[in-house]
């Protein structure tokens, strides 16, 4: 049985603000957490990812007052990522009021992370973010980066999903650098690899500029679509975008 498609706006979040860049650079302001939640909330939107994209590469955690605000506020299960490193960040994070937590560059340090957090919340509860960037050298063409797509590892993409996915996660995030804020469609190759490579739900993200993207993703095998710019600057609204997908005989949650 197939899982209904989710639409799912992502809150890329900096000093406590939304933030939207273009291939993890370039960032601009896109408002309040809080208010920018209630308006997807009351828009239609299934789930929220809230991502504080700095908190690894400075060594913190992820703010927990802005979370427990945006908690309060939502509707809809929402996602954190940024800064969760352990057992112990994530149950912080989710005391504070979020639905799951994400962990990437944590996870990809220390894997057995991943199935610390499965064993302690349950796998629905876990979602792994993988960034990947094109190299052609690595078998799937694809390789991982970490902190916030800053660091190369070395490693393949494909090879790292279905490790991954070995420790039962629920769900999986990857994100196309090449692909992040710049509206050009999403990197369905990496959708469609990891979608036939693991159990776990494959999340569109970065790149959607436009309703055919999301319907690609679609095909490409993602269930969970993922998008900031085109959201946040009304470039496309959430009804909008549903009543596309029905219309291409997508089921949409």
């Amino acid at each position: 049985m197939a899982k209904n498609v989710r639409i799912m706006p992502c809150l890329d979040m900096q000093n406590g603000r939304v933030v939207k860049g273009v291939h993890f650079v370039d960032i601009k302001d896109a408002g309040d957490p809080v208010e920018c939640a209630k308006a997807y909330c009351q828009a239609g939107a299934d789930e929220l990812a809230l991502l504080d994209i700095t908190a690894t590469v400075e060594g913190r955690k992820t703010m927990l007052d802005v979370v427990q605000k945006v908690a309060q506020a939502t509707t809809i299960p929402f996602t954190v990522g940024g800064g969760i490193n352990d057992v112990a960040s994530a149950a912080a994070v989710l005391e504070a009021g979020a639905d799951k937590i994400s962990t990437s560059s944590a996870a990809f340090r220390r894997p057995e992370v991943i199935a610390e957090m499965v064993k302690e919340f349950g796998p629905e509860k876990v979602t792994v973010a993988i960034d990947v960037d094109q190299n052609k050298k690595l078998p799937s063409g694809y390789e991982v980066y970490i902190d916030g797509g800053r660091t190369a590892t070395g490693a393949d993409a494909l090879e790292w999903a279905k490790q991954v996915d070995g420790y039962g996660v629920s769900v999986i995030l990857p994100t196309s650098k090449a692909g992040d804020g710049a509206q050009t469609g999403f990197d369905l190759p990496v959708i469609r690899a990891m979608a036939s490579a693991v159990s776990a739900e494959i999340v569109a993200s970065g790149g959607a500029g436009k309703l055919e993207h999301f319907y690609e993703a679609v095909q490409a095998g993602a269930t969970i679509l993922l998008a900031a710019s085109v959201f946040h600057f009304h470039i496309i609204d959430i009804p909008e975008l549903k009543d596309y997908l029905r219309n291409q005989g997508v089921a949409v949650k």
